[in-house]
């Protein structure tokens, strides 16, 4: 089910998360993790948490993926090895979002979260 999108594009004023995302062939795969934010206004930030799961209800204690603290658009990459976690099939996206300082203190973040598995390296390139 991979290259796709964890979370399509979402606005935002509160926190969330986003649906149960079905891993298929990528599960126990290195992945690359896209966060694009397209929408943020002054003094505000936005945590994105990546829990995972074997049967789509029970979710990981702790997240197996955090992207560190945005504040600014752009878009930015991480990896996650599921090969660390073999028995999780399906993966959900949980997003913060916080705004302080002066004016309406209500956040307001555009974002999403695109999925594709990493493409291996052959050994032979490495050498």
């Amino acid at each position: 089910m991979l290259p796709n999108f964890l979370l399509p594009e979402t606005v935002t004023s509160q926190n969330g998360a986003g649906p149960t995302f079905e891993l298929g062939a990528a599960a126990a795969s290195k992945l690359t993790l896209t966060l694009g934010i397209t929408r943020i206004i002054e003094q505000e930030s936005l945590d994105i948490e990546i829990f995972g799961s074997a049967d789509g209800s029970t979710w990981s204690e702790k997240p197996i993926l955090q992207f560190p603290q945005k504040f600014y658009c752009g878009a930015y990459s991480m990896q996650l090895d599921l090969s660390r976690h073999p028995d999780f099939r399906y993966l959900r996206v949980n997003y913060k979002v916080n705004r302080w300082g002066r004016g309406d203190a209500k956040p307001l973040f555009g974002f999403y979260v695109f999925g594709e598995e990493t493409a291996s390296v052959p050994q032979a390139a490495v050498a």
